[in-house]
């Protein structure tokens, strides 16, 4: 299988349950839910009124379009990543999964990705 490194560093953001999301330049992820907020964005983007903010991560995604029928494939790279005391962020798209790495175990992770068979772009 074969994982794309994207080249931004993001930045994870809780926002106010009323805040006026527009769509910010380049790559985002939106979550609203009866709970919570959420932003994923470029760092460069992230908004400066966010209620709280993680800084400093990095992500790749699996390259391709998963059916929806496959199973396991987030839970395998979660649980090698887990297995080397690397904690992720993973959101998905209707096309694929998202992992985010923070930036100080970033190329660790792409390390021990490689060395259990993922193709590293």
């Amino acid at each position: 299988m074969e994982l794309k490194k994207l080249s931004c560093d993001l930045t994870i953001c809780k926002l106010q349950r009323d805040a006026d999301i527009g769509l910010y330049s380049g790559f985002c992820f939106i979550a609203r839910t009866d709970e919570e907020l959420s932003l994923v964005c470029r760092t460069e983007d992230a908004p400066g009124d966010a209620v709280e903010r993680s800084d400093g991560w990095r992500a790749f995604r699996i390259q391709g379009v998963l059916d929806f029928s496959l199973v396991g494939i987030l839970s395998k790279i979660s649980g090698i990543l887990a297995e080397n005391g690397i904690g992720i962020f993973a959101v998905s798209t209707f096309n694929t999964d998202y992992i985010l790495v923070k930036g100080e175990a970033f190329a660790r992770a792409l390390a021990v990705l490689a060395e259990a068979g993922y193709t590293i772009e």
